[in-house]
């Protein structure tokens, strides 16, 4: 099948879909998702996208959604970037994984125990940044105030 070709049953792993979708973890994953949701336009795959368009953490996968669903002839918005934080309070879930760590860690380190303990975050944000993920990372653990 090629991507001009929509079909307008449901896509036979459409659970799966949904799934991966929902998946806060992994942006990527999510990407892959609407791209092939794209193929299959019914109401169920429709839903699903506007709500991908309105909610996903990571405004590059809005986006591709938006397209998705433009594509088909859906009367929908351009979701708009946002100013603030993809997630609310992410200073402060940062400066706790810092504060927990010994007081001389390294960034490697830092950047291990958030994917461990929060890959949501990690996930969210090195899709938001794109390139400019590892920078912004490291800048921003320079900045947090140590213990």
């Amino acid at each position: 099948m090629t991507n001009k070709e929509v079909k307008s049953e449901m896509p036979p792993n459409f659970k799966e879909l949904k799934k991966e979708a929902d998946r806060t973890s992994n942006w990527r994953g999510r990407m892959d998702a609407v791209e092939e949701l794209g193929q299959w336009k019914n109401d169920q795959t429709i839903k699903l996208l506007k709500r991908i368009m309105a909610a996903d953490t990571v405004y590059k996968v809005q986006v591709a959604a938006y397209r998705e669903l433009k594509k088909w002839g859906e009367d929908v918005s351009e979701p708009k970037q946002k100013k603030s934080d993809a997630i609310k309070g992410v200073s402060k879930i940062l400066l706790r994984i810092k504060k927990s760590l010994p007081q001389d860690h390294t960034f490697e380190q830092f950047e291990e125990k958030l994917k461990k303990m929060r890959l949501d975050v990690y996930d969210t944000y090195e899709g938001e940044k794109g390139a400019e993920f590892d920078q912004w990372l490291k800048s921003t653990w320079e900045d947090l105030p140590g213990k």
